[in-house]
């Protein structure tokens, strides 16, 4: 029987949240089911739309007393689609979908799901993400931390679905078109004879572009022939810590040598023409989304030995892990790579099409 599935969370600008919720409500459409998502809009629900997903603009993430009243329009919206699940992957949005689910009729009222997409602040305002009747954890680090902050919540509760990555998109070595390496050349001349070692990380504190520029300084004092890309964007209300981040390589002397590329949409094509891609975040990811495209596309990651990206390297690539924030070594292990670098296997389980399959079973479909 066809579901309706209701997927929550604060917006569709971009993240890792954000793709896995397009991914799977591709699945369920092209499943046959329906596939509902509600949040204050984007920039990517043009592609949730072009999916067959269907978009309902309410600002469930909004810190802000209004919230509460759209308790009640989330209610009406589950009751007029027929939702038959609630997939909740964020907090406020969560507390929100919680109770509009919870005044409805126990006989309509939808299958509760929450997804933990990081490890929150343990208090009860996070406890609603371990709430759902089914509790999806996105990585074994992440199941591992729903067991020590809560070790109420039966273990049955709890399902681990890696996230995962397309291969047919993102192909063992991957070669960019034609046209695109042209353009590339043509707009970045100065990369002509470097090794390209690429950051593509929203520019965040904790995601490691301070470490990365310090890594870039040691390379580049050894007149090594690099040059480091940092590749992603700030969110639109925090563009303080790109203005630091460039004032840090000014500051440095590296302006000829690191290039700020922004956000794209060609983030395939530049990990795949990318020497050496790295993850240095500050605090543990809850995935890794960055490190298993790049692994996938036979790009070698060095990355730090926590979380999300230590989990998927020692799974698959555990030479390029380091210990976390010692930049030192990982510009070491650079230099060891840009003089030969192992090989990263072409085969591994971090499939989307896995993800979207255990997804739509735990839905039920």
């Amino acid at each position: 029987m066809p579901l309706t599935v209701l997927q929550l969370l604060p917006e569709l600008e971009v993240g890792g949240v954000e793709q896995g919720t397009l991914e799977i409500a591709e699945a369920l459409v092209a499943a046959g089911h329906r596939a509902l998502v509600v949040s204050a809009g984007g920039r990517m629900v043009e592609g949730l739309e072009a999916t067959g997903g269907e978009h309902h603009r309410l600002a469930v993430g909004r810190k802000h007393p209004s919230a509460l009243l759209l308790i009640r329009k989330l209610r009406e919206l589950c009751r007029a689609e027929r939702v038959d699940v609630i997939h909740a992957r964020s907090r406020l949005p969560a507390w929100i979908g919680y109770r509009a689910r919870n005044g409805m009729p126990a006989e309509i009222r939808p299958r509760w799901v929450t997804t933990v997409h990081g490890p929150y602040t343990v208090n009860r305002y996070s406890r609603i993400m371990v709430s759902g009747e089914r509790v999806i954890a996105i990585s074994d680090f992440i199941r591992d931390y729903i067991r020590t902050s809560y070790p109420d919540i039966p273990a049955t509760k709890i399902t681990v679905i890696p996230r995962g990555v397309d291969r047919g998109r993102f192909a063992y070595d991957y070669q960019p078109s034609t046209t695109w390496m042209r353009e590339w050349q043509a707009s970045n001349p100065t990369f002509a004879g470097k090794r390209l070692l690429c950051l593509p990380a929203r520019l965040t504190r904790w995601k490691g572009q301070l470490d990365f520029i310090g890594l870039m300084a040691q390379l580049c004092a050894r007149n090594l022939p690099v040059h480091g890309l940092i590749v992603g964007g700030p969110h639109p209300r925090k563009r303080e810590f790109a203005v630091e981040l460039k004032d840090t390589v000014a500051r440095l002397g590296l302006d000829r040598e690191i290039s700020f590329l922004g956000q794209r949409s060609d983030m395939r094509e530049i990990l795949a023409v990318s020497d050496l891609v790295f993850s240095l975040t500050r605090e543990p990811e809850a995935f890794g989304r960055t490190t298993i495209e790049a692994l996938s596309l036979g790009r070698p990651v060095i990355g730090y030995d926590h979380g999300g990206t230590g989990e998927l390297l020692r799974a698959i690539y555990p030479e390029g892990l380091v210990s976390i924030g010692n930049i030192e070594a990982a510009a070491a292990r650079a230099v060891e790579f840009l003089v030969q670098c192992p090989p990263v296997p072409a085969v591994h389980a971090y499939t989307l099409e896995r993800m979207q399959r255990a997804t739509l079973a735990l839905y039920g479909a």
